[in-house]
């Protein structure tokens, strides 16, 4: 197996392209070698811990109304190619996605990682759930077979608030400045949301290695 670590944040649209373009690579090669891990890193590590008006954090990120509607062009174009319908109209918050990451590690551990990602992006990007709220991760915990009870007792308390901050960190440090960011094998940094074509050669090139 080959490692792909991913890091990533679940309200980062690219992100979400970027995993649908994966997906769509290894559905089409099944037998890629790929060991998949994703890594927390927060696009607003200083947001709020209720999260913010969506519209005031998208016109204050982007100088204005003006600024936001052609920042967001691209995504609306790249999630069309990507057969991805994102509501990004009816998304009324900008969360604070810790607590996402700490479901996220935790999904890990019971080998349901992947799908409590999609899950996230699928609740944020498609309907429009504030996943900041920890009634509604525990209820993406519930649908991914977690234990929804358990999930919000760890939110309740501070588990591993500072495991996700310290890999926020070390990601920063090694050079990662924006999402997603693929690293393969350990070694080699794929950035953004690169199309089926890219990854489907590197399956290849990495089955003719082995």
């Amino acid at each position: 197996m080959v490692k792909l670590d991913i890091m990533s944040d679940p309200i980062c649209p690219w992100c979400y392209i970027g995993k649908t373009y994966l997906d769509r690579a290894l559905e089409a090669h099944p037998n890629h070698p790929f060991e998949i891990e994703w890594h927390p890193f927060q696009l607003n590590p200083d947001m709020p811990a209720g999260g913010m008006d969506r519209r005031a954090y998208l016109e204050g990120k982007f100088g204005g109304k003006k600024g936001a509607v052609k920042s967001y062009m691209p995504v609306v174009e790249h999630a069309k190619t990507a057969g991805l319908e994102m509501n990004l109209d009816g998304i009324k918050r900008t969360p604070n996605t810790l607590d996402a990451h700490r479901l996220i590690l935790w999904g890990a551990i019971e080998g349901r990682q992947t799908a409590i990602v999609s899950s996230l992006f699928r609740a944020y990007f498609n309907e429009c759930r504030d996943i900041g709220d920890r009634e509604v991760l525990a209820d993406i915990a519930d649908s991914c077979g977690m234990d929804a009870a358990i999930i919000l007792r760890l939110l309740d308390s501070d588990a591993d608030i500072e495991e996700i901050r310290n890999r926020d960190t070390a990601a920063r440090e090694m050079g990662v400045t924006s999402v997603p960011t693929f690293i393969v094998d350990r070694k080699h940094a794929v950035p953004g949301a690169q199309p089926p074509e890219l990854w489907a050669t590197v399956i290849e090139e990495l089955a003719q290695q082995a």
